[in-house]
């Protein structure tokens, strides 16, 4: 029992290590040592002071725990020794003894209890804020940033990182402040009991202790290891269980099952690795201690069959060995602790120090209320900031009237899209300048600007929700009477209602439970009860059918009546709704016409024209 409690002090981790190999669920700890990880430093644990200020008094409450719990700790082998020396002696009564130790193990464990919630629901609390904190500030980012930042590395960010500083916050520091005075207490007890016997036992720390440390550095850096084979494979089978479809396809289900098979293996690899490690200083700390602990008790005994020491005292002078040296065993983890946490702290106040590329100006402009935009292209031109040497508009210079419907036709790569994204502010023009309503779009809040705005993309975006709140995403205030008209002049009222629950039918992640031309109409009516001055429908009837083609056709007739629209097409159907076409080249206007000027003109348009009635 007494050695069970020695091998549990000095490495809290052990008893259930030994059976226990990294799963899935360790990813996060992998994660932080992401290829933007830079050097861990302890001051960064500073950046989240705000964090914990909101919180100053429950620390506070947790810290006095703290000292009431230790100091308890610190009285059980006083009280032990009593009842060895006074509670045996003939004719005294144990009773009282035995009610004593009673009393301070139930305020031991009240204390221990109110700390344990107190710093727990601390840790959660600011990693809740810390997340929050990330992710809003991720929201206020433009596409911009994300050319040059993975998403996948700012969720790694967001779970992985936030976990640590939880695990750090929540429980780590407290069990750290606890070890140490649990440490130094249990040190200045044994100098008190029998300063001899104390000079003996920090040397035999030193002998059994030094080694474990080094040999533990060693297993945290192989259970690490062993993580990052887990998260290897664990990320290549989320890869391609997402892209089924694509493997059957091309019958690459025996390659993928070998590529796996070899991470899995190297899993395998790395945990025996880790375990054969763990397995020797299992071997050193049982040996080590229980070594120690025989010596000691052995010096203790003599001492008082000598009548030097009462055996109360080396019983009380024992467990304080014991407080004392799983005091260093958990400071030993702690640190390591402490440490990825730091790490994961700079990597969280980066993302929180990005400042947005594309942000309000200080006294922003704000744009009339009016039923039809007017839009103003000076002399534009635009480089993006991944491809600075390469020109993506070049001097593009245009105007669109009010309630007009102008389609930009062009090859792939012209700069059609590029101009929808200026129109968005998701980018600033480099020279030039495009105006919204005779007002510099610099000159507006991003926010206000896009409330005028529907877009419609080539890929619509579906939620995991229902059809009902996938179309109220074009407004959020929208009744159930106004999302439902919208659909309808979408042309999807119909087989939204053939839905197992109509509007309130799960459309699956990513609307998996919808064809290409379903999940295009579900778009179209977001945008249309949207109801904005300016509509941009980007390809937004390339994945119809022809018969669906024609139908949505009506709607957005519909939707763009007594509204400006832009539209990028390639099909003459849709761009015969336009008053006029732009044709655009290599970030260039070269045609502007209608669509019966342009076919006679015999030129770029024209040739696109006739290599589409050819196909």
């Amino acid at each position: 029992m007494l050695m069970a409690v020695c091998l549990q002090r000095l490495h809290p981790e052990l008893m259930s290590d030994l059976s226990t190999a990294p799963s899935v669920g360790s990813d996060s700890k992998a994660l932080p040592d992401a290829p933007l990880a830079r050097p861990r430093r302890i001051g960064a644990l500073k950046q989240l002071l705000p964090f914990l200020y909101p919180y100053r008094a429950r620390m506070a409450v947790a810290f006095v725990m703290l000292v009431l719990g230790s100091v308890t700790m610190l009285i059980v082998p006083l009280a032990f020794r009593d009842l060895i020396d006074r509670g045996f002696v003939g004719g005294a009564s144990v009773d009282w003894h035995f009610l004593a130790l009673f009393v301070i193990a139930l305020f031991w464990g009240l204390t221990v209890a109110a700390r344990f919630y107190t710093v727990s629901w601390i840790g959660e609390r600011v990693t809740a804020d810390l997340r929050t904190a990330v992710y809003g500030r991720m929201l206020e980012q433009s596409p911009q940033y994300f050319e040059t930042t993975r998403t996948g590395e700012v969720l790694s960010r967001l779970t992985g990182d936030t976990t640590l500083v939880q695990t750090v916050v929540g429980s780590s520091i407290s069990m750290g402040l606890r070890s140490f005075f649990q440490f130094i207490g249990g040190l200045v007890m044994l100098a008190v009991t029998s300063f001899k016997l104390f000079a003996v036992t920090v040397v035999l720390l030193l002998v059994v202790v030094a080694p474990l440390v080094w040999v533990g550095r060693r297993v945290r850096k192989l259970s690490r290891e062993s993580q990052d084979r887990v998260a290897d494979s664990s990320a290549m089978a989320g890869e391609i269980l997402n892209a089924m479809p694509t493997v059957q396809a091309f019958t690459q289900e025996p390659a993928e099952a070998r590529r796996f098979d070899t991470t899995v293996e190297n899993s395998f690899d790395s945990a025996i690795r880790r375990t054969r490690v763990r397995a020797a200083m299992t071997a050193g700390i049982i040996g080590g201690v229980f070594g120690a602990i025989v010596f000691v008790l052995w010096l203790g005994a003599k001492a008082v069959t000598a009548g030097t020491m009462t055996a109360g005292e080396l019983a009380s002078f024992v467990l304080y060995a014991v407080f004392a040296a799983g005091g260093v065993g958990v400071l030993a983890e702690v640190w390591g602790d402490v440490m990825r946490a730091a790490g994961a702290t700079e990597r969280l106040m980066e993302l929180l120090a990005a400042q947005p590329m594309i942000a309000a100006p200080a006294q922003p402009k704000h744009l009339p209320l009016v039923r039809q935009a007017r839009l103003q292209f000076d002399n534009i031109s635009f480089r993006y900031p991944s491809r600075p040497t390469q020109l993506a508009l070049d001097g593009i210079s245009l105007q669109v009237g009010e309630g007009e419907t102008v389609a930009l036709v062009g090859p792939s790569g012209a700069g059609k899209t590029t101009l929808f994204q200026l129109m968005l502010r998701f980018y600033d023009v480099g020279e030039g300048a495009l105006r919204f309503d005779g007002i510099d779009v610099r000159d507006l809040d991003p926010r206000e600007l896009r409330a005028q705005i529907s877009l419609v993309s080539q890929e619509p975006v579906i939620f995991s929700a229902n059809a009902m709140e996938n179309i109220r995403y074009g407004r959020a205030d929208a009744s159930d009477e106004e999302v439902i008209e919208a659909a309808r002049a979408a042309l999807c009222d119909e087989f939204v209602r053939r839905l197992p629950e109509g509007y309130q039918t799960f459309l699956g992640e990513r609307g998996v439970r919808l064809s290409g031309g379903q999940r295009q109409r579900i778009a179209i009516a977001r945008a249309i009860l949207r109801n904005p001055p300016l509509l941009l429908l980007d390809e937004a009837t390339s994945a119809l059918d022809a018969e669906s083609e024609v139908l949505v056709g009506r709607g957005l007739e519909a939707a763009m009546r007594g509204r400006t629209t832009l539209i990028i097409a390639h099909r003459l159907s849709t761009v015969q709704r336009a008053d006029r076409i732009v044709v655009i080249e290599q970030g260039r206007v070269v045609e502007i016409g209608t669509p019966g000027e342009l076919l006679k003109s015999g030129g770029l348009y024209a040739r696109l024209a006739n290599l589409q009635l050819v196909a």
